[in-house]
């Protein structure tokens, strides 16, 4: 039988492939390597590299400084001593996932596009409806380098999210030699981490590859619970002729206990180390029983905290990837790539007790996607010219709901958030959306003279959302973003051996979510078909001038920038996050983004790098916007002029590393403004300066052990209190009393040690 929706997807890619066919393909962007031993400075690797070369704002940190921060760390966090990026995220690590956040230039991670070795990881949201976190997609031990793109991103990145700038993360690739090499991590609260990694070496057919095995856990620093990942990864790659054939796959299997979300107002009451009542089974229900009684209007009873809460993450990634040259001038390169996740996010609701049984039951959200895709794109170089030209296909399928199980029992738990939850209760609603990508990119880079080259190009793209109902409201329908022409223009010129100017220009959109919790489906019935034919997708208009300066003992940065974000649609959050409650949605019209960046890398002596950047970013609502209130009463509220939220005004970073060979030492200190969590900007948190400190000594080779290697490592050395995330559920209006529920506090000074060891 035939299904009609491949016929459709088969008939949409066949469109495209002409237009790949009859434009001559280009020049990917510069390849951003690390130096090493450059003339002049010390002999070590530089960790943060400027650009050079680059027709945009861009800059990469390598694996050194991924691998001089503690073991498990988020590559994400590698990348926020860069101007322009505020991570922030209530472990030490930025690996969990309720609390990690990134904005760069005033876009969230929503509206930032990353990919690993390509392959799309969508937009990397907590209930990521097309894709999946960094942290799961590949180990931080295995990460070559990460490459940040903080405004108009390279076009042809494989992202419809990317209204801001672009995260590109590589992994590393097999050794020459067999080997086998390990690491173990001990930290506060109980931390273990475990890498083991095997090189099979360049075998007869030249061959080569190698397996990763991770194996870690941490107990929470407040509260009861533990989180942890397992995770196994296999990368091969096979010489074919002049080219290289690529294997890569990752499962992960994470299981994340949570944090309670706070509000000012339980911190008076409660305390900054307040958390969920896990293990505390009497106490939940104690809570659960006074929340009932008052007819679940006793907000202290109710959500000061819940029985327990976590996120279960299982993740099957693969690509398979062909890099051929075809002749002298031609390249051609093709990656197929495949992804399955299941999820659920488990809370211990007081809001629906079990029949017969306890007071309260488990909430999920449930997650189970299916998506599969292929990039494939030809470069020719002719003369001066260097033409790219390539087709991006996907094809998601996914499936949301929220369900409620059973608490049987007010003797005890007998439901473990550490495992799957199976034979609900009830279903509130359940969705399957199928989304459909296809987006089209040429570009040309054009070296005018030996000083002066041009790159132009567009993207085209169509991304076609359909809902389908199983139960629940009503919001069966389609809806698609169709962008055929978004242009970029970039351009850098060569001033002298140390000195070039860059500018670039970009338009981009933001394809529209297909998920039941955030975007124009995750509204009321009624709101969805008021807006479905009507909608716009978000866009935005990029612009970027500056200069970049490489000496003997200095590199600098300086760039300004100026972004126009238009049919901005706002999530309203209503009510606490447990509760559920459907988001208003509204468009706000415009946000205006105006800002400088700088950075600075001084080698004063040998050995002796420090690195700053320093951001400022302006960022504000353009239009007040009209919202209709669960009276039935419209309402203009007056957020033209107001700061975005969590876009702080000014952001510093500084870190001093001393590398001689053996001996390794840094000290970094973050800086980060005021930032609001409400679009009234009635509701904010202070500024606050972390430091952080590590160091080590490369002992060499002992026997069987080769390069040797200790490290410690303290984070937060002052032990500061702050809130770290502040959009935990979500954004509100107002908060003048202090009430919303929805930040997160930074993790206290924490200590780690490694040992790492090849054999």
């Amino acid at each position: 039988m035939r299904n009609p929706r491949d016929e459709r997807a088969a008939a949409r890619f066949m469109h495209f492939i002409p237009l790949v066919m009859a434009a001559a393909p280009t020049l990917t962007p510069i390849d951003v390597r690390a130096e090493a031993g450059r003339e002049g400075g010390q002999g070590v690797e530089e960790v943060v590299v400027l650009g050079r070369g680059e027709t945009r704002q861009v800059q990469s940190v390598t694996a050194q400084q991924i691998d001089q921060l503690p073991p498990g760390t988020s590559p994400l966090k590698a990348i926020e001593n860069l101007p322009g990026v505020n991570f922030q995220s209530s472990d030490p690590y930025g690996a969990y996932e309720w609390s990690t956040r990134i904005t760069v230039r005033g876009f969230n991670q929503n509206r930032l596009g990353f990919t690993l070795d390509d392959v799309p990881l969508g937009d990397m949201t907590y209930g990521n409806h097309n894709g999946l976190h960094i942290s799961r997609a590949i180990p931080s031990e295995l990460v070559e380098g990460v490459t940040l793109s903080q405004g108009t991103g390279a076009i042809d990145t494989a992202s419809t999210s990317n209204l801001g700038g672009t995260v590109q993360f590589k992994s590393a690739a097999p050794q020459d030699k067999f080997g086998f090499s390990a690491a173990q991590m001990f930290g506060s609260d109980a931390a273990r981490r475990t890498f083991a990694r095997l090189d099979s070496g360049e075998l007869g057919t030249g061959t080569r590859g190698y397996l990763s095995v991770v194996d870690g856990t941490m107990e929470k620093w407040r509260g009861a619970g533990d989180q942890d990942i397992r995770q196994y990864t296999l990368k091969i790659e096979q010489p074919v002729g002049e080219g290289t054939l690529t294997g890569y796959y990752n499962y992960s299997d994470r299981m994340e206990t949570d944090y309670q979300d706070l509000s000012k107002d339980i911190v008076r009451r409660r305390g900054f180390n307040w958390d969920n009542y896990y293990p505390d089974w009497n106490a939940a229900v104690a809570a659960a029983q006074a929340c009932n009684a008052s007819g679940r209007k006793d907000a202290i009873a109710c959500d000061d905290a819940y029985w327990n809460a976590s996120g279960l993450r299982r993740d099957d990634l693969g690509y398979v990837a062909l890099d051929l040259p075809i002749g002298t001038a031609l390249q051609w390169k093709t990656t197929a790539y495949l992804h399955k996740n299941k999820g659920q996010g488990l809370w211990g609701t007081p809001y629906v007790p079990t029949p017969g049984g306890a007071p309260l039951s488990i909430r999920t959200t449930e997650y189970d996607l299916d998506r599969s895709g292929v990039l494939t794109a030809l470069t020719w170089t002719a003369g001066a010219h260097k033409v790219n030209g390539g087709v991006w296909y996907e094809t998601n399928d996914f499936n949301q709901a929220r369900r409620f199980y059973a608490e049987p029992s007010l003797a005890g738990p007998t439901r473990s958030f550490e495992e799957f939850q199976r034979n609900p209760l009830q279903t509130e609603w359940e969705y399957n959306f199928d989304t459909e990508t296809v987006v089209f990119h040429l570009q040309d880079t054009w070296s005018i003279t030996d000083a002066v080259r041009l790159n132009v190009g567009f993207r085209s793209v169509n991304v076609e959302n359909r809902a389908k109902t199983v139960i629940g409201e009503v919001k069966t329908g389609t809806i698609e973003a169709d962008k055929p022409f978004l242009p970029q223009l970039g351009v850098n010129w060569t001033i002298n051996d140390r000195l070039e100017g860059f500018a670039s220009a970009a338009k981009n959109v933001r394809a529209f979510p297909s998920s039941g919790t955030s975007g124009p489906f995750s509204t009321t019935s009624a709101g969805f078909y008021a807006v479905r034919d009507t909608l716009e997708p978000e866009t935005s208009t990029n612009y970027e001038v500056g200069m970049r300066y490489q000496g003997a003992t200095i590199d600098t940065l300086f760039a300004v920038y100026h972004v126009k974000f238009e049919d901005r649609l706002l999530g309203i959050t209503q009510g606490t996050g447990v509760q559920g409650l459907l988001p208003i949605l509204a468009n706000v019209g415009g946000v205006t983004s105006k800002g400088v960046e700088a950075a600075l890398t001084w080698r004063p002596v040998r050995n002796l790098r420090w690195f700053t950047s320093l951001s400022w970013n302006d960022s504000q609502f353009d239009d007040n916007y009209t919202t209709v209130r669960s009276n039935g009463i419209a309402e203009v509220v007056p957020v033209a002029g107001k700061q975005t939220p969590d876009t702080p005004e000014i952001l510093l970073k500084s870190e001093l590393a001393y590398d001689t060979g053996k001996f390794f030492v840094r000290a970094d200190v973050n800086y980060t403004g005021e930032r609001y969590y409400t679009y009234l900007n009635q509701g904010s948190v202070d500024a606050y300066t972390l430091l952080n400190l590590g160091g080590g000594y490369r002992l060499g080779d002992f026997g069987t052990l080769k390069e040797l290697t200790l490290q410690a490592d303290v984070t937060n050395v002052t032990d500061k209190e702050y809130f770290s995330t502040i959009d935990s559920n979500g954004f509100v209006e107002s908060d003048l009393n202090g009430t919303a529920q929805t930040l997160l506090g930074g993790a206290p000074r924490q200590f780690f040690v490694t040992a790492k060891a090849k054999f």
